[in-house]
């Protein structure tokens, strides 16, 4: 009998926690899967944990509960793999709910052995209505950052990018592979910092490992309030670009940041000077995406540079020593 794991990570949204595991609750899966759901809390102070109990006891065997005290959704991430008894680990948000049949359509695919991962369709939540800065459709779109959005269109087939965090799935055996969840990446409290997800992804991919999209697994996310806000979709962008560049640990070449300041600059006048609230907002948040890049260069050539003066304080230390 194939076994499955639906890990998810949670920090201080009990509300919305509840709703997400009440459609775990009634998913639709064949007798021959074996199915939990481990609910890690990454040290929340809500009512988080009784919750998650009251699921366990509804549920007997279906839910489990998991402390994870150090803050970092990837430190919650790889402790519910460690503890996850399934062969396939899928992984989904407290802030989405899925639909009766979700699990089945996400690991399907991989009970051959032929796929790696899998994701699936991530879909902002029915009857949204933005607000007029806002743009959710056309070049201006920004679902990305409203609700992880992820939608490759209607046809199941190969991926060639990574899946996203709230909607994928992957063999238990690319965790022993190929490492965990880079712990330097992914939200923290107070920090949008993301791609700890994409970057799993991308370094399966760069392997050459084989990801599937399954379009008929759809998760809706949630919209609070504080997502639609200009300061919220800002930090989002800013930190977007942050992990865009940290995700490859290298510090970029100079051409690259040249190119970097020249989209700024490029955006800045088109942010300035347009009148039309959507592409105004647009162009002020690819300002903030490349600004992102920057602070990213600078952390990293920081770093190198740390590491570059280590050996020769050694060697002043040991001149003096002579």
């Amino acid at each position: 009998m194939m076994r499955a794991s639906v890990i998810l990570c949670t920090y201080n949204r009990c509300l919305s926690l509840s709703n997400a595991l009440d459609s775990l609750a009634v998913l639709i899966a064949p007798t021959t899967l074996q199915w939990e759901v481990v609910v890690v809390d990454n040290n929340s102070n809500d009512e988080t944990r009784q919750v998650t109990e009251r699921f366990c006891q509804l549920y007997p065997g279906r839910f489990r509960y998991l402390f994870e005290p150090r803050q970092g959704k990837s430190y919650a991430l790889n402790s519910g793999i460690s503890n996850a008894r399934g062969d396939i680990l899928a992984f989904v948000d407290d802030d989405v709910v899925v639909e009766p049949h979700w699990l089945q359509h996400l690991i399907d695919p991989l009970l051959s052995g032929e796929w790696a991962g899998c994701g699936g369709r991530i879909l902002p939540q029915p009857g949204f209505a933005p607000p007029a800065w806002l743009a959710l459709q056309g070049q201006l779109s920004q679902l990305g950052a409203l609700c992880a959005y992820f939608d490759q269109g209607d046809l199941p087939g190969s991926l060639n990018k990574p899946p996203v965090g709230t909607n994928m799935a992957f063999r238990r055996e690319m965790f022993a592979k190929y490492g965990g969840f880079r712990e330097d990446l992914g939200p923290q409290p107070g920090s949008e910092l993301r791609s700890e997800d994409t970057e799993f992804g991308r370094r399966l991919l760069a392997r050459g490992e084989r990801l599937y999209y399954a379009p008929s697994a759809i998760v809706f996310h949630e919209i609070n309030d504080k997502r639609v806000r200009k300061d919220f979709f800002l930090s989002w962008w800013f930190a977007f670009g942050r992990g865009n560049i940290l995700e490859t640990e290298g510090v970029p070449g100079m051409t690259e940041v040249v190119k970097i300041v020249a989209r700024i600059m490029l955006a800045t006048p088109m942010w300035l000077l347009n009148i039309e609230s959507q592409h105004r907002f647009y162009r002020k948040c690819r300002i903030w995406y490349e600004a992102g890049k920057i602070a990213a260069v600078c952390q990293l050539m920081g770093r190198s540079g740390a590491k570059a003066s280590a050996p020769q304080i050694q060697r002043d230390s040991a001149d003096q020593n002579r």
